[in-house]
């Protein structure tokens, strides 16, 4: 009689080899059109700022005419200075504002510090028509005492209110990875306050400082609702502009060739950024090997 030997699938072993494969395309069919949706109106964008005409649905000949013709059209050089005259101005405001109102923060005790920090998210979370409207509202109070206020310091001041909570966001978790007795530690030593701050506590958490600071100058480029509310007659941002511009069905495609310009510089220095980073961390890697070679010997 011959001898019967139980199979793996008697054990209830199924084969998904052909259903993994299956799996495996589909999720990189996902990938692609993940990537595609983010990707594409940039790619349509880059596109057609190398189109010599100005028709959207046709593509008559390479050109690069609208790069040049950027220095040309002085109302979008206008609104391209006040936007980066703005966001700086802000940036700069809220990089240095934030930092030391995030290292006031990490200062007081866990409750306090909770309580402030839902404060500080309050922005964030806030609907930007809701906080444009009500900063316009408390602007207009001021124009009593202050009637010329909207324009320059209005766009400044609510940039500022929305970009700040951005960096004590990126500059707390820095902070929390630093010892708490860093700073007693620096005073113990002789050091005044302001000094430990300074040459201790600020390089420490230099990274989330840097993070903050890129993410608030991109939230105030982009912006556009709230800027739409606190500007003034005559000084309008790039994203008003460009509103303005699409109402009266004459955008220039020189608008294209910046955006696409923008994209670049944006790309190369983030990828700049991390090359530095690697470079750094390798660094870093070849000191520690090195040390703790020559302390086993």
């Amino acid at each position: 009689m011959e001898k019967q030997y139980a199979s793996i699938k008697d054990y209830g072993y199924r084969d998904f080899t052909k259903l993994n494969k299956i799996y495996s395309i589909i999720k990189k069919l996902l990938v692609i059109l993940i990537v595609l949706g983010l990707y594409l109106s940039i790619i349509v964008i880059a596109i057609q700022s190398l189109n010599e005409s100005r028709n959207l649905s046709s593509f008559t000949r390479l050109s690069f005419q609208w790069y040049l013709n950027i220095v040309r059209e002085q109302e979008l050089m206008n609104a391209i200075k006040n936007t980066f005259l703005v966001s700086s101005i802000a940036t700069v405001l809220a990089t240095f504002l934030g930092t030391f109102f995030a290292i006031g923060l990490y200062a007081l005790s866990k409750k306090s510090r909770v309580l402030w920090m839902l404060l500080n998210n309050v922005p964030i979370l806030n609907a930007d028509i809701v906080t444009g409207f009500s900063l316009m509202l408390m602007f207009r109070l001021l124009m009593v005492v202050f009637p010329n206020i909207f324009g320059l310091f209005t766009l400044v001041m609510a940039h500022l209110f929305f970009t700040m909570p951005f960096v004590i966001l990126s500059v707390m978790p820095k902070l929390k990875e630093t010892d708490p007795n860093l700073m007693d530690a620096a005073l113990d030593l002789g050091i005044k306050p302001y000094k430990a701050l300074i040459k201790v506590v600020i390089p420490a958490i230099k990274a989330g400082i840097f993070s903050g600071m890129l993410l608030a100058l991109t939230m105030s480029i982009d912006d556009f609702v709230i800027s739409y509310f606190n500007t003034g007659s005559g000084f309008d941002n790039l994203s008003i502009w460009i509103y303005a511009v699409i109402g009266r069905r004459n955008l220039t495609p020189s608008v294209y060739a910046f955006s696409t310009l923008l994209t670049l510089f944006t790309m190369i220095g983030l990828l700049t950024y991390q090359f530095l980073q690697r470079q750094k961390k390798g660094k870093n890697n070849e000191k520690n090997s090195t040390s703790s070679v020559s302390s086993q010997s």
